[in-house]
């Protein structure tokens, strides 16, 4: 008989707040616990700068000879930005974006002048849980079509990995024929790098 009343109540208490309105929420975003752990982990680095070096790179590839530096620089409950800057080529910044269907990593690749590079956003999006340090993001396809497109249709095949340790945060691509590493030491934080291209504070 109580647990009649209790029911009832709730019942009449949820279709009087329906009738004035009271209920409006967002729908929400929801996530996964190993998903949530990881992007926290590299949340709390949110503001500083990291200092690293290419650990692999096979076949070898140009444009990786600068510094390399990445920036946890602006971070929000679903988004983190994290620009990747090589010497004074200021054109990558990685995207984190929880979509409630896991992690998507883009890389927003710029010019000079701000504008969008014509190989820009690829990336891809996890397919299974992860770990706390470890996510995986194979090519989606908008990246398989944009790699046709630019006539380098062997990069279907990336996946691209993101590691996040106490003392090392690692960035990897893997597919057949190619591996490339870098790692960044997150134990001494370094002078923050410019401003991103496209970008502004």
């Amino acid at each position: 008989m109580h647990k009649t009343l209790v029911t009832t109540a709730v019942a009449l208490t949820f279709f009087a707040a329906s009738a004035t309105g009271n209920i409006v929420q967002d729908a929400p975003l929801v996530s996964i616990a190993s998903q949530d752990a990881y992007f926290n982990n590299l949340r709390a680095h949110c503001g500083k700068a990291f200092e690293g070096k290419v650990v692999m790179d096979n076949p070898k590839s140009p444009g990786f000879d600068g510094r390399l530096v990445m920036h946890v620089r602006k971070c929000t409950d679903s988004q983190l930005q994290i620009p990747f800057h090589v010497g004074d080529n200021h054109s990558r910044t990685w995207i984190i974006t929880k979509t409630g269907s896991g992690l998507s990593l883009k890389h927003d690749h710029r010019n000079k002048d701000g504008s969008h590079d014509v190989s820009t956003m690829y990336g891809g999006h996890t397919l299974d849980a992860g770990w706390p340090t470890v996510q995986s993001f194979p090519a989606d396809q908008y990246s398989k079509e944009l790699f046709v497109s630019q006539g380098i249709p062997a990069s279907n095949g990336n996946t691209w990995q993101m590691y996040i340790y106490p003392q090392t945060f690692s960035y990897r691509l893997v597919r057949d024929g190619r591996e490339f590493r870098v790692d960044f030491d997150l134990t001494k934080p370094v002078a923050l790098p410019p401003t991103p291209w496209g970008y502004q504070d």
